[in-house]
């Protein structure tokens, strides 16, 4: 049957009609000028802050009552209007879900005409259907841009309303779990965040503002090379142990999972071979890490690292805990030593010039209990594995969505 999608609600099965945008909705944009901004007032909507469904008011500008009205008189914003970004981020939609205090520029704003079902249509130009014509719809070089017409133009995939309320509905449904888990996420990843701040002693200073119930006595600073050991040994020829690599975000994983192609058929065996449990710097730079990373081996039994990698391992006769080793390189507290040992103009390609030798002259703050050591790494041991199940629950529900939004409108070639 001609223009029906794979997945269906039981009870319909009648074709769906072709429609263009604007006959369904009233399609309009923001103001053309520039209005003068000022320190408050009304918030001052353009592309970059349409996002994830939502308008996102970091860095937005605002503007004068006077402003804000002249502008809308033709583009007002209201509830169950959709907003979409026409230049830079194209495409990017935002629903309106609760009363605007806002005016817009270089947005799209498709008007809810009750034409349509204002939350079917928000769901369908999510969908693959749209996103191909909004891709050959692009002008412009560096900046893309869309113009108001193509938008207007966009073909549009409508049922019966009885079905636009249930697509729309099940998928708004499924995007508040998504919302609430994401929400979870972070908020762990602030609390996190805060914490590391708050249990690690401030610089110059021996103890922590935040502190578990039983510990008094100072921290210490010890030199790196006093409590761990350099590993050097070599693959020696075992081809197909795991080639790793070291993400910031990801920690030690498998490299060819994390490139996304086959590298093991190079020849590895003077790489070197790194144990669970061990740990290994990364000395490349990102915005994630400008100093590098540093992450313990934890996803595998054993793999193999490049020689770029400073990899070690706690010496066992020093009363160090391997939990509170991770949670303390989580920290940046560690970043002070290494930019004063990495030489001006060191970065080569976002590479740190940093010898080995130096990198465990690096000191860190350590709790004299070994106790104490213990109670912080158990304790974000726990907020990690807090984040990873949330993080987990957010890919898996978003993959939900992908697939609904491939299967539950007809695809249309």
């Amino acid at each position: 049957m001609a223009n029906t999608p794979n997945i269906r609600f039981k009870g319909f099965d009648d074709d769906w009609e072709e429609h263009r945008l604007e006959t369904v909705s009233d399609v309009r944009d923001g103001t053309h000028d520039s209005p003068t901004y000022q320190s408050e007032g009304h918030p001052f909507v353009t592309s970059k802050n349409v996002k994830n469904g939502f308008v996102n008011y970091e860095d937005v500008q605002y503007i004068s009552d006077e402003d804000f009205e002249e502008i809308n008189k033709r583009s007002k914003v209201d509830v169950n209007d959709i907003l979409m970004g026409m230049i830079g981020t194209i495409g990017n939609l935002a629903l309106i879900r609760t009363e605007p205090d806002f005016a817009i520029k270089n947005v799209a704003l498709i008007k809810d005409t009750k034409q349509v079902s204002y939350l079917y249509l928000y769901q369908y130009l999510q969908s693959k259907n749209v996103e191909k014509q909004l891709f050959w719809g692009m002008d412009g070089g560096t900046q893309k841009f869309l113009a108001l017409k193509k938008i207007r133009e966009l073909n549009i995939l409508i049922p019966s309303e009885d079905e636009q309320l249930q697509i729309g509905g099940f998928l708004e449904n499924l995007d508040d779990i998504i919302t609430l888990y994401q929400r979870k996420f972070d908020k762990i990843k602030q609390l996190k965040k805060f914490m590391l701040q708050k249990m690690f002693p401030k610089s110059g200073k021996l103890v922590p503002e935040i502190r578990f119930v039983g510990f008094t006595s100072d921290w210490e600073q010890r030199k790196l090379g006093e409590i761990v050991e350099r590993v050097t040994r070599k693959n020696q020829g075992l081809v197909s142990t795991l080639p790793l690599t070291i993400s910031a975000q990801y920690g030690l994983i498998d490299q060819n999972e994390f490139f996304d192609k086959r590298v093991a058929s190079k020849d590895i065996s003077s790489y070197y071979l790194v144990k669970k449990g061990e740990f290994a710097y990364n000395k490349s730079t990102s915005s994630d890490a400008p100093w590098g990373a540093i992450k313990r081996l934890d996803r595998y039994e054993n793999g193999v690292l490049s020689t770029l990698y400073i990899v070690f391992a706690i010496n066992e006769n020093t009363k160090i805990d391997s939990d509170y080793l991770v949670t303390y390189y989580d920290t940046d507290l560690w970043h002070k030593d290494i930019r004063e040992i990495a030489a001006e103009g060191a970065r080569n390609h976002g590479l740190l010039n940093i010898a080995s030798s130096d990198f465990f002259e690096t000191s860190l703050t350590v709790p004299q209990d070994i106790e104490e050591q213990k109670a912080i790494g158990k304790y974000f041991t726990k907020l990690n594995i807090l984040i990873t199940l949330h993080q987990r629950k957010c890919n898996q529900l978003k993959e939900v969505k992908r697939f609904m939004l491939q299967n539950i409108f007809p695809k249309k070639e």
